[in-house]
């Protein structure tokens, strides 16, 4: 009753994602799996810290990062804290809980010249599948946009006329994104090329497979890993890095702080502000390049 409660309040109040849902589902269950088995636990009202506490080294035993624990246990509070709204508990069992330090990796965007390579590697195609590939590429480059955003982008969404391009982003936030030239003409290619391709014309989504079915997320990684790993010797080929590029290589422009927040879709500068590591080491490089007293030990 409390699980199906909670899963429908995420649903239905919170407007959260099918993706963030089935996470959250998906921790509570190991978490209520690890105390039935080891302390014969079912009820929440029943959890005290202790048990959390005692999942949490289970967890770092079996070789789960503090990252994905952190992630876990969020879902434990958002959990436990619905509990105290409806009344079901008075003290969350997690209310003291600190989060568990995460060493802090520097992940390092593409370079433009390795973008710009992956791009000339798909710009000679004329075929459904390389102009669809390039239309991936250039679309997380040129806008920043998320997976889960790409996928479910519509032909609809674009706006020829107006330049930009709409998204619907995370708890279903709207957004919109100008379109530059240079991505433009690529979509209108791939569009035309689309059109004739045979794919299903109720099909209403922009980006298919080649069988003409929606995109899925392993499709997508697929693909900018296919093409990424022969431009890059970077371990981190994922959608998420060309979403990392895209900002930082604005910062590095000179773009706004706030304009690339906007384009991203993040709700509070904090997490735009992840990317400005990149920005200042590129302004420390043309400092030391520029300063006439650097210059002079040269």
């Amino acid at each position: 009753m409390y699980f199906s409660a909670f899963i429908n309040y995420l649903e239905l109040e919170r407007k959260y994602s099918k993706h963030t849902v089935l996470a959250y589902q998906k921790d509570l269950e190991a978490f209520f799996l690890f105390l039935n088995e080891h302390y014969a636990v079912e009820d929440p009202k029943e959890v005290s810290y202790v048990y959390v506490r005692a999942w949490i080294v289970h967890l770092t035993d079996v070789g789960v990062s503090h990252r994905s624990i952190n992630r876990k246990i969020s879902s434990l509070k958002a959990f436990f804290k619905f509990l105290q709204k409806t009344g079901d508990i008075e003290v969350s069992p997690l209310a003291k809980h600190k989060s568990l330090k995460i060493k802090k990796e520097i992940q390092v965007p593409f370079s433009e010249t390795e973008v710009n390579t992956v791009i000339k590697m798909l710009q000679s195609g004329e075929d459904f599948s390389e102009l669809r590939d390039l239309a991936i590429v250039t679309l997380f480059y040129a806008t920043g946009m998320r997976r889960s955003e790409l996928i479910n982008l519509k032909v609809a969404d674009i706006d020829f006329d107006q330049h930009n391009i709409k998204v619907l982003g995370k708890r279903n936030k709207e957004r919109i994104i100008p379109l530059i030239p240079w991505l433009e003409d690529g979509l209108k290619k791939y569009l035309s090329v689309r059109e004739n391709y045979g794919v299903d014309k109720n099909s209403g989504f922009l980006l298919l497979t080649d069988k003409g079915d929606k995109l899925y997320e392993t499709f997508v990684c697929r693909i900018i890993n296919r093409y990424f790993s022969r431009a890059s010797q970077k371990t981190k080929t994922s959608p998420h890095m060309l979403r990392h590029t895209f900002a930082t290589h604005l910062l590095n422009n000179g773009a706004d702080l706030n304009a690339v927040k906007e384009l991203l879709g993040h709700a509070s500068l904090a997490s735009t502000q992840v990317y400005t590591h990149t920005s200042i080491a590129e302004l420390g490089r043309v400092y030391k390049n520029a300063h006439p007293r650097n210059l002079k030990k040269q």
